[in-house]
C-alpha cells in the first residue's frame, strides 16, 4: 500500500492529475544577462525498486526505495536516484524526499545534474515539487537551474521543465 501511494506522489496522481511547482519561472531573455529560460517536455519510463530497511529503519513508518528512470523527448538520458518515504494510518497520506542524477542531453548540451523531489498527498491529493539542486550541473550542463513538472495521462509518463542554463560559447 506504501509503494503504490508513493507511486501516486513520484509520479504526480493519477491519469490526467499533475502537481505544479510552488513558482513557475517565465519565459524571457534579456541582454544584459547570460541566462535563457527553456522548456524541455518528453515521456520517461520509470522503475522504484523496494530497498532493505537499515536498523534504523525497522519498525519505523519508513521505507527506502531506488528510483531509476529513462528519459524521452527534449531531455535523452538516464537518472538513479534513492527515495526515503512515509506511510501513514491515514489512507491517501503519505509523503517522500528524494535525489535524482540525471546523465543524458539537454539542448543539446551533454553533462548531469541532480532533481531533488519533496512530495506529499493529504488524503488523495498530492502536492510535488523537483527542483535541480544549485550548482549540480555538470560539464555543458553547469549552471543549469530549473523544476518539472510530471504528468501520468492513459497510463503514460511525461515530463514539463523550465529551466535556465547559461548561454553556450
Amino acid at each position: 500500500m506504501l509503494i503504490r501511494a508513493l507511486g501516486f506522489l513520484l509520479l504526480a496522481g493519477a491519469a490526467g492529475a499533475h502537481c505544479a511547482p510552488l513558482q513557475a519561472q517565465a519565459s524571457r531573455e534579456s541582454p544584459k544577462e547570460s541566462v535563457v529560460t527553456l522548456h524541455a517536455r518528453g515521456s520517461f519510463d520509470v522503475t522504484l525498486t523496494p530497498q532493505p530497511a537499515g536498523d534504523s529503519l525497522r519498525g519505523s513508518p519508513l521505507s527506502r526505495l531506488s528510483i531509476a528512470k529513462q528519459f524521452h523527448g527534449d531531455l535523452e538520458g538516464t537518472s538513479q536516484g534513492e527515495m526515503l518515504a512515509a506511510g501513514t494510518g491515514v489512507k491517501g497520506s503519505a509523503g517522500y524526499v528524494a535525489l535524482e542524477r540525471v546523465t543524458g542531453m539537454l539542448a543539446g548540451r551533454r553533462g548531469s545534474f541532480v532533481l531533488q523531489h519533496s512530495g506529499t498527498m493529504t488524503r488523495g491529493t498530492p502536492q510535488l515539487v523537483i527542483s535541480v539542486v544549485p550548482d549540480s550541473g555538470t560539464d555543458a550542463l553547469t549552471g543549469l537551474a530549473g523544476t518539472m513538472l510530471i504528468n501520468i495521462a492513459d497510463g503514460k509518463h511525461s515530463y514539463a521543465f523550465d529551466y535556465t542554463l547559461p548561454k553556450g560559447p
